[in-house]
């Protein structure tokens, strides 16, 4: 780990074993059914390949993607995986708030706090998302021994067997149908990032530009988090003052500058692009292979919706949570409505630069993109 004077920002090792020890245990199951879960969902990760390829276009026929591992783990598996990943990304940033740790009264704040304090907190949230995960396709992961990745730069998809068998009961839908459900949306992230060559290098130099904005004084970042806790709670305001939009952001949209602020507003319009365009092909692909699809459909978007307990619902509002579900419903929108009006192949314009990506707005306004891409570059 990365230190100045021994002090480590982030206990990662902490991190990994506090979320291992308070995750939820997963559903009852014996070691074979266990065995079956881990092979069919390989199976199911294998032949959504074709049936995402073949609905999407992506792929050129003759072209080979490139090739990215499918590792069926349990939630302890995810953990380690999200904590490899965070530890890539981050390095950046924790390396700028270490070099200011030592100057001024902040410095002396943070480092009574800690890196173990920092890696306890971590383990925390690691662990109630452990827990609601069904997979994954980790972009930017490094390869190590217990988790191999893409030799090309990172990249693999993570399917959570306990989640997955935990979700198809509490919904009572076939488990077959189910499993292959969740393959079909997490193949197609797979495929976005092995389809468009540059889309992942685009995204990971937007996700570095707004850390490279990130204050790293540390009373700064510390006076932020208050203000985020004081705006969640709705004491940042008296009574009646409190704006529209305020007390519904989560803690990651108000941690930041003004200018991370437009560059989250290109993140956003990314995010909604990719899980709309997942659930689109998960259910456009569905009827052909997945007998049960309109069943799991509804009683999937019911739970969306519903959430679990009180806590489970304020958690998901402090953490963004919500903004991902709004992701995946106005991202859909999008897709189904650029598709309607032009088709697949015009719809696949969206991947020819980060300049035909659609913005936050288009992606509210469909025909906004279509006249922007599509009727400039025609006329």
């Amino acid at each position: 780990m990365t230190s100045v004077g021994g002090a480590e920002m982030v206990d990662w090792n902490l991190a990994v074993a506090t979320a291992t020890r308070l995750v939820r245990p997963g559903p009852e199951i014996s070691r074979e059914e266990a065995r079956a879960v881990v092979a069919e969902l390989r199976r199911h990760a294998k032949a959504s390949e074709e049936h995402v390829r073949s609905f999407t276009r992506m792929i050129p026929e003759g072209h080979e993607p490139e090739d990215t591992p499918v590792l069926v783990v349990d939630r302890a598996g995810w953990i380690r995986a999200n904590v490899a990943g965070f530890r890539e990304l981050l390095r950046p940033l924790l390396g700028k708030m270490q070099e200011r740790r030592g100057n001024g009264p902040g410095g002396a704040v943070l480092g009574a706090v800690g890196g173990k304090v920092t890696g306890v907190e971590l383990g925390m949230l690691l662990s109630f998302l452990a827990s609601r995960v069904l997979g994954q396709y980790e972009t930017f992961a490094p390869a190590t021994r217990e988790l191999p990745a893409s030799t090309k730069g990172g990249g693999r998809l993570l399917l959570v067997a306990p989640n997955i068998v935990h979700v198809e009961r509490e919904l009572d839908v076939d488990p077959h149908d189910f499993r292959l459900w969740v393959a079909l949306h997490e193949e197609t992230h797979r495929t976005q990032f092995t389809g468009v060559p540059w889309l992942r290098d685009h995204l990971q130099g937007e996700i570095q530009s707004f850390l490279d904005e990130t204050d790293v004084d540390p009373m700064t970042v510390l006076e932020r988090l208050r203000e985020a806790a004081q705006s969640f709670s709705g004491s940042s305001r008296p009574e009646g003052e409190q704006g529209e939009d305020d007390g519904g952001r989560s803690l990651v949209e108000i941690v930041q500058t003004p200018a991370q602020r437009e560059i989250l507003g290109r993140l956003t319009a990314v995010m909604s692009l990719l899980e709309g365009h997942a659930d689109f092909v998960m259910d456009g692909v569905g009827p052909e292979v997945v007998g049960s699809v309109a069943e799991i459909r509804e009683k999937f978007q019911q739970r969306r919706a519903r959430g679990a307990s009180r806590l489970d619902l304020a958690l998901r509002k402090l953490l963004g949570l919500d903004a991902k579900l709004r992701q995946y419903r106005d991202g859909e929108k999008f897709v189904r409505a650029v598709v309607d009006e032009v088709g697949m192949d015009g719809f696949n314009r969206v991947w020819t630069s980060p300049n035909t990506l659609p913005t936050k707005a288009e992606i509210a306004e469909p025909a906004d993109w279509v006249a922007r891409v599509h009727r400039k570059a025609d006329s």
